[in-house]
């Protein structure tokens, strides 16, 4: 069985990272991104759930995760798979489709397009490859116009669910390092502590406490980024510590803080 590996690239300016990797034994963690994260598995199969169904990317095949997507992901077999994947701010988005008609939506998770294939497939290249980046720019509008044409829904932006899981949510987002507790979400939300539960299930694809800890891990990325060390970022972000930090971490990105820190394009 090939060994696990992952080659990581980031822009030290611009929301946009890039990944190529092959996994046999890891096994994502349920997660999502704060990106529009699109990839396109090279070898081997990998089996995930997004959206409340199972779904398989084969060779050839683009995945399409809108931001705050939750999924999982491991392989499908002993043998693994090969991937490559691009996560772009919803921000970088707007601004290569010009401001127009809002963010796209993504409804199928899974999309069998050769064209789009090739598009991604070049643009990451481009960036792994260290192409100038005037030919980044260039694919990257290609890349993006060409999915929003060819696989987006309809160029708006998802509906915000409401009520208890809004409230619940919107606590989360403003005390994302505090020990919350249920009966705290509980009264934000002016329900039961269980009621909060199913609803927030029903609207973002994981509990509470796994979308705090969610929080934590896109602030520590932030951090790493900006060069802060990682047992401060640790600290900084609610983990217990450096390792228990770096295991999480692992778990939802499929590589190690140490290993995002040195990404630096």
């Amino acid at each position: 069985m090939a060994c696990d590996w992952s080659r990581y690239w980031r822009s030290p300016d611009r929301p946009i990272e890039a990944m190529h990797a092959h996994f046999a034994r890891h096994v994502y963690h349920r997660h999502s991104h704060d990106t529009y994260s699109f990839g396109i598995t090279e070898d081997g199969a990998q089996a995930f759930t997004c959206r409340g169904a199972a779904h398989t990317s084969t060779p050839g095949m683009v995945m399409a995760f809108n931001p705050d997507d939750p999924h999982d992901g491991r392989a499908a077999d002993a043998l693994g798979f090969t991937y490559r994947i691009v996560h772009l701010g919803p921000e970088l988005v707007t601004e290569v489709l010009g401001g127009r008609a809002g963010l796209p939506l993504f409804a199928e998770p899974v999309v069998h397009d050769p064209a789009l294939a090739a598009a991604l497939r070049a643009l990451h290249a481009a960036l792994l490859g260290g192409a100038p980046a005037l030919r980044r720019d260039e694919l990257l509008a290609v890349t993006v116009e060409a999915m929003v044409r060819r696989a987006a829904t309809r160029p708006v932006t998802p509906a915000t669910p409401g009520g208890v899981a809004a409230r619940a949510r919107a606590l989360l987002h403003d005390r994302p390092f505090d020990d919350v507790t249920a009966d705290d979400l509980a009264e934000a939300a002016g329900t039961s502590r269980f009621a909060v539960y199913r609803a927030f299930r029903a609207a973002y694809g994981m509990a509470p406490s796994d979308y705090q800890r969610l929080l934590r891990l896109r602030e520590a990325r932030r951090l790493i980024a900006r060069g802060v060390p990682i047992g401060e970022t640790a600290a900084r972000t609610g983990f217990a510590d450096q390792s228990h930090l770096t295991r999480w971490f692992s778990r939802c990105f499929g590589l190690t803080p140490a290993a995002y820190r040195a990404a630096a394009a």
